[in-house]
């Protein structure tokens, strides 16, 4: 069934006031479950299990990284 948004306002006004009230409270615990679940996804992994799959640089990549720096600190204006 395809219908817009208008159609579906148009029925539920044609509801009893009962079965409007417990059509909110539906849609309301939905919405709700619904942004908890986009909040936290997953449970939360152990910290150190995050550490040890977290990217790591190699010693190379490090030493660019200082070397960056040290010119990026050396040319600011003062």
């Amino acid at each position: 069934m395809n219908i817009g948004y208008p159609q579906v306002l148009e029925l539920v006004g044609q509801l009893p006031e009962k079965d409007i009230h417990n059509l909110v409270k539906y849609i309301q615990n939905k919405f709700e479950i619904s942004a908890k679940e986009r909040i936290r996804p997953q449970r939360h992994r152990p910290i150190r299990e995050l550490i040890l799959q977290a990217p790591t640089w190699t010693d190379e990549e490090y030493n660019d990284y200082l070397e960056a720096r040290q010119h990026m600190n050396q040319s600011r204006l003062k």
